[in-house]
Formats: structure tokens, C-alpha cells, sequence
């Protein structure tokens, strides 16, 4: 039986081990995310923490249909504000965010529904105000109640290395529609893209997992 000042000589050394091993699964394999807004509403919800499959992304198969978490990639997003927190309690939260212990708030990332990836053409909207990939009707059961596809005309053919990107709560998501002037033409590059949301899970009532979709065939 391990004596008591042994156990404590021992408890720093497991402790930078946790963090190390929390470090490493946040870094390769999955990595949790807060979520500020509406956008991705009902899919999503204000305040959801998410679970943040990276492995997929590792090799660049990223799907039409997948939620992903992806680096500000032109400046859709504010500077974010000054934290109001005393100095030291900022530093340890910052500290436990980047090695994965407690969710990022993803300040400077944001997240969407992959609809167009590398060579699709993507049209809003055909006459019965669906959006066409390649020329075949979406329909998007995801989508907010009430939202149509998208009260915005598009057109747009997406290169290689690139992400067309949406809310599932179109009134309330300003996504590639919105940027098609940036350096970007409103696309995502794929070398920003984080991982796939798999996951809610919290607060509890919400928990789920979040499937993969594919948005070319009928929901």
C-alpha cells in the first residue's frame, strides 16, 4: 500500500500527465466548442457545447451536409472584446481551453452546413425556390422552421481547396451569401476547417449526436 507522501509526490506528475494526454485528444482527435449564436438554429442551440470530430479533417474529407467548425476566414467576425476578467483567472481559463479541458468559446471560428464543396455548382434558386447542387434540388428538412433556403439569388461554382457554407437558420446567418466580395468570394478554405460537429453535449437536455447528412439526397 503506497504511502500518503508518496501519493502526494505523485499527484503533480499526474496532473501534467492529464493535461498532456488532454492536450494531445484536443490537438488530434476532438476538441469542444461554445456556441454565441443562433445561426445554426434548431440544429444547434445558444449556448450548446459541442464535441469536434478533427480525425476526418486530418486527410481533407470533408462531406456536403457536414457542420463544421472553421477559423475566421476573412474577417466575418468582430474583433472580439476585452476580457473583464481579473488577469490571473483569465490566464488559467486560457490555459485550460488550450489543452482541451474545458470548452473554447470559439471567439475568432465559426460554424455552418457544409452545402457546396470543391467543383459543385450551386444555384439559388430553382422555380420551386430550391437550392440546386450540380443541378438537383436540395431539400433541407435542417433548416429553421419558417426560413426558406435563402432569400438571397447565388450563383457560384466552388475551386478546389474551398467550402460553400450555410446556417441552418438562414434569416439569421450571415455565411457565404454575405461575403461573396471578400478575397475568398465568400468560400471557407479547407486548410481552416477544424472538424465536424458530432456531438451536443451540454446542457444534458440538449445532448445528441449530430449525424452526418447528405443535402444532395431527400431528407
Amino acid at each position: 500500500m503506497p504511502r500518503k507522501g508518496s501519493v502526494l509526490r505523485e499527484f503533480p506528475l499526474l496532473v501534467v500527465v492529464a493535461l498532456l494526454v488532454s492536450l494531445v485528444i484536443k490537438t488530434f482527435l476532438v476538441q469542444f466548442f461554445y456556441i454565441p449564436s443562433g445561426s445554426m438554429e434548431t440544429t444547434l442551440q445558444i449556448k450548446d457545447r459541442v464535441a469536434v470530430n478533427k480525425v476526418p479533417f486530418i486527410s481533407g474529407k470533408i462531406q456536403r451536409g457536414d457542420i463544421v467548425v472553421f477559423h475566421d476566414p476573412a474577417s466575418w467576425l468582430s474583433e472580439p472584446s476585452p476580457s473583464n476578467s481579473p488577469f490571473v483567472l483569465e490566464k488559467i481559463r486560457e490555459g485550460l481551453i488550450a489543452v482541451g479541458v474545458i470548452p473554447d468559446p470559439a471567439k475568432q471560428h465559426l460554424v455552418k452546413r457544409v452545402i457546396g464543396v470543391a467543383g459543385d455548382h450551386v444555384v439559388c434558386c430553382d422555380n420551386n425556390k430550391l437550392i440546386t447542387v450540380n443541378g438537383i434540388p436540395i431539400h433541407e428538412k435542417y433548416i429553421y422552421k419558417g426560413d426558406v433556403p435563402s432569400d438571397m439569388n447565388f450563383d457560384v461554382k466552388v475551386p478546389a481547396g474551398k467550402l460553400w457554407v450555410m446556417g441552418d437558420h438562414r434569416a439569421a446567418s450571415a455565411d457565404s451569401r454575405y461575403h461573396t466580395e471578400d478575397i475568398n468570394k465568400g468560400m471557407v478554405p479547407t486548410k481552416l476547417v477544424v472538424g465536424r460537429v458530432v456531438a451536443v453535449i451540454w446542457p444534458w437536455r440538449d445532448a445528441k449526436i449530430v449525424p452526418r447528412v447528405d443535402v444532395v439526397k431527400k431528407q
